[in-house]
C-alpha cells in the first residue's frame, strides 16, 4: 500500500483487550514496579491486526481517522508494535491518541500513589521512543503529535519526551487546517482547539472500533465542578449516525455495541431544570440499536444514578430491550463520587437532581437496589480529595459504602456492584489535585479501604460471571481472586504503617438495610 501522509496509533495499554474481562482495562493504571510482569503479560491480549493495520481500533482513533479521510488525507491506523511498517518519506504526521500518557489520571494517581509508574506511562514512553528512533535512523522529518483526553499531561514536557505537538480539545471541525499547519511547521507546540464540532461536523467512523464502541452523546450538562466532560457542550448524536456506526462494526464481524455517552441517561434531555430523564428517547435509542441485523446485544457505558430512582420505569424498560436477566447482566459505570451531601451541594448540585443534595446517600442506596433488581451491575467510582473535603465528609462516604455492602448481603445472589476510588484531578488548573501520600488522613484511608473491601468481596462472589473458557477458569480467575486479596493485604499493611486501624468498625448509615422506596422528588 502507498505510504500514508498521516499514521495514527496508540500505546499498547489502549490496544490491549485484557482478555475482554470487564474493568480489566484499568490494568494499564497499575504500578509497573509492583505488579509482576508475568501477570500483566497473562492479561495483555492485543487487538487483531491485518499486516500491521488494526482491524479493531480504539474509538478515538477511528474518529480522527474518519475526520482526516473527509479532509482528504491519506491515513492508516497502525498497531503500535508494527508502526515502523507505515512510516516513510511521505509521512507528514504520526498521531498518537493518549488517555493517560504519564500516569497522572485519577485511577493511576490512586494506584501509584504518585511514587510508582503506571503501565500506561511506560508503554507511552516506549512507543514515542520507538517512533523517534525510526525518524532518526531514516532521516525523516515528520511531526509527532499527541491528542486525546490525556494530552494535557504532557504540557511543559514535550522536549523531554520528544513530542512535537499536543492537541487539547475536540478537533473534527478544524482537523484539516490544523494538520496542514502542523505539517508546514506553522503550529505552536501546545494547541488548544477553540469551540466544538456540531453533530453535523462529527463524522461516522470508517473502520471497526474496539468493543463495538459507538458514540451517542458528548458532554453531560450537569455542571459538576471536577468533571472534564462538563467543560464540553452537551450534544446528542442523531440516531441515523449512531446506527451507521453500529453497522460499520457489524460488517466487520462485531456482534455487540457499546453505546457511549458521558451520561447516557441524559440522552436528548429536555428537562434541564430538574434533570428528569427523557426515558422515551433513551429507550428508543437502544431499541433502534438492537434492531440492527447481525447485532446480538448492546450495552451502555457511563450512566448517572439519580435518573434510575427518578423514573423507576427506566431500567425495567431498558432491561426488556437489552434482554437483561439471569446470565446476562448489564454492566455500567456510574459516578457515586461521595457520600457527603455537603460536597454534593458544593461541587455537583445537579448530580442529585431531581432530588436534593441531602437525599444523595438514600438515592445511591435505592439506585443500587434498582440496578440489581433489573440485572444491572454498577461499577461505581468515587473521588477522594475534593476541594474543601473534611474528615466528616469522608466518614460519611465510608459509612455509605458500608451501607451498600450491607444492602448487597441482604440481596443474596442478586446484589452486585464494585467501588473504585479515584484521586481528585482538577478539570482546570485552578486547584491542586489529591496526592495520596501527602494528603492521606484516617478518614480518607477508610474510604479507600471500604471501597476496596466492596470490590474484593464482589470479585470473590462474581468473578465467574465474567471469566469463561478454560484459560479463564484455570488461570485468570484464580489470579483475579488472589490479586484482590493481595491488594487488600497491601492496603491493610500500609494503613497500619501510617497509624490507622483497618479493623476499625465502620458503622453503616442510619438507614434500613432494605432501603424503602423513596418518594418522588421533593420540590
Amino acid at each position: 500500500m502507498p505510504e500514508p501522509s498521516v499514521v495514527l496509533t496508540a500505546d499498547e495499554t489502549l490496544t490491549s483487550t485484557y482478555r475482554r474481562i470487564p474493568l480489566a482495562d484499568f490494568l494499564g493504571c497499575v504500578p509497573y514496579e509492583r505488579v509482576p510482569k508475568a501477570v500483566y503479560k497473562l492479561l495483555d491480549t492485543q487487538l487483531p491486526h491485518r499486516d500491521g493495520v488494526l482491524v479493531e481500533a480504539p474509538y478515538s482513533l477511528r474518529k480522527v481517522e474518519a475526520a482526516l479521510l473527509e479532509a482528504g488525507y491519506r491515513v492508516v491506523v497502525a498497531h503500535p508494535r508494527h508502526i515502523h511498517r507505515f512510516i516513510g518519506d511521505s509521512t507528514a504526521i504520526v498521531g498518537i491518541s493518549a488517555m493517560d500518557p504519564l500516569g497522572l489520571g485519577p485511577v493511576s494517581t490512586m494506584f501509584t500513589a504518585g511514587v510508582y509508574t503506571a503501565y500506561s506511562a511506560v508503554k507511552f514512553r516506549q512507543l514515542v521512543s520507538r517512533i523517534k528512533r525510526i525518524r532518526e535512523r531514516r532521516g525523516l522529518r515528520f511531526r509527532i503529535v499527541v491528542g486525546g483526553s490525556g494530552a494535557w499531561q504532557l504540557g511543559g514536557r514535550l522536549e523531554e519526551l520528544g513530542v512535537d505537538h499536543i492537541v487539547v480539545g475536540e478537533t473534527e471541525h478544524v482537523i484539516g487546517s490544523l494538520m496542514q499547519e502542523i505539517a508546514e511547521g506553522k503550529a505552536p507546540s501546545v494547541i488548544h482547539v477553540e469551540g466544538y464540532p456540531s453533530v453535523d461536523e462529527i463524522p461516522v467512523i470508517r473502520g471497526a472500533s474496539y468493543k463495538g464502541m459507538v458514540e451517542a452523546m458528548r458532554g453531560c450538562g450537569r455542571g459538576c465542578s471536577f468533571c472534564t466532560p462538563n467543560l464540553r457542550a452537551a450534544r446528542y448524536i442523531p440516531l441515523d449516525k449512531i446506527k451507521a456506526e453500529v453497522e460499520v462494526n457489524v460488517r466487520a464481524g462485531l456482534e455487540k455495541a457499546w453505546v457511549h455517552g458521558d451520561d447516557i441517561f441524559l440522552y436528548k434531555l429536555e428537562d434541564r431544570r430538574s434533570f428528569h430523564p427523557n426515558t422515551e428517547a433513551v429507550v428508543e435509542l437502544f431499541k433502534e440499536v438492537v434492531s440492527i441485523r447481525g447485532l446480538r446485544g448492546a450495552n451502555p457505558t457511563h450512566t448517572s444514578i439519580a435518573p434510575v430512582v427518578a423514573d423507576r420505569e427506566l431500567l425495567p424498560k431498558l432491561s426488556e430491550v437489552l434482554k437483561a436477566g439471569v446470565g446476562r447482566w448489564i454492566g455500567v459505570q456510574p459516578g457515586l463520587e461521595t457520600g457527603s451531601p455537603r460536597l454534593v451541594e458544593r461541587h455537583m448540585g445537579n448530580k442529585a437532581k431531581p432530588f436534593q443534595p441531602e437525599e444523595w446517600p438514600e438515592v445511591v442506596l435505592e439506585a443500587t437496589k434498582l440496578f440489581n433488581l433489573s440485572y444491572w451491575f454498577p461499577a461505581y467510582t468515587l473521588i477522594v480529595g475534593l476541594p474543601g473535603e473534611e474528615e466528616e465528609d469522608c466518614w460519611l462516604t465510608a459509612r455509605l459504602i458500608a451501607s451498600m455492602r450491607r444492602l448487597r448481603r441482604s440481596m443474596g445472589g442478586r446484589g452486585h456492584f464494585t467501588v473504585t476510588p479515584l484521586a481528585y484531578i482538577p478539570a482546570t488548573p485552578a486547584s491542586r489535585g489529591f496526592r495520596p501520600l501527602e494528603d492521606m488522613t484516617e478518614a480518607r484511608f477508610h474510604v479507600i479501604y471500604q471501597a476496596w473491601l466492596a470490590t474484593a468481596e464482589e470479585v470473590q462472589r462474581s468473578v465467574g460471571m465474567f471469566t469463561r473458557g478454560l484459560v479463564a477458569s484455570m488461570v485468570v480467575k484464580p489470579v483475579l481472586k488472589l490479586g484482590a486479596e493481595l491488594i487488600l493485604d497491601h492496603i491493610r499493611a500500609w494503613g497500619r504503617k501510617m497509624g490507622y486501624d483497618p479493623d476499625k468498625r465502620i458503622e453503616p448509615l442510619d438507614l434500613p438495610a432494605h432501603t424503602p422506596s423513596i418518594p418522588l422528588p421533593r420540590r
